[in-house]
């Protein structure tokens, strides 16, 4: 594909100054946690981690990736408060949040600010 693009095409696209940005997350329940506290714990999760900082969730209960809730990029502020919400989670023995990356097109480097 042509790298010299209009402004509307990179726009639609959402490469370049366009470029939307999120993270992968993956999370390890404690063992013996039961189906109701799992359920329990996503639907907290959903409501204070995600809609709380304007973002949106894509995946299961254990895999997904989080995101703007409208168009744009999730920011660095935005993923710390989400880190910092399953740090503080005593049901999950461990999860993984990625670093920032493009959320239409994983391969490629985040863009510079």
């Amino acid at each position: 594909m042509a790298t010299n693009r209009s402004r509307r095409l990179r726009k639609k696209l959402c490469v370049d100054e366009f470029q939307e940005l999120g993270c992968e997350l993956t999370l390890n329940f404690n063992e013996g946690l039961s189906d109701a506290d799992m359920d329990a714990f996503v639907e907290q999760f959903l409501r204070d981690a995600v809609e709380g900082n304007g973002l949106g969730y894509v995946g299961g209960d254990d895999y997904g990736f989080v995101c703007l809730g409208k168009r744009g990029s999730m920011s660095a502020e935005q993923r710390t408060q989400v880190e910092a919400w399953l740090k503080a989670r005593s049901e999950l023995s461990s999860f993984t949040l990625s670093p920032l990356m493009d959320v239409w097109y994983p391969e490629n480097a985040v863009n510079p600010a």
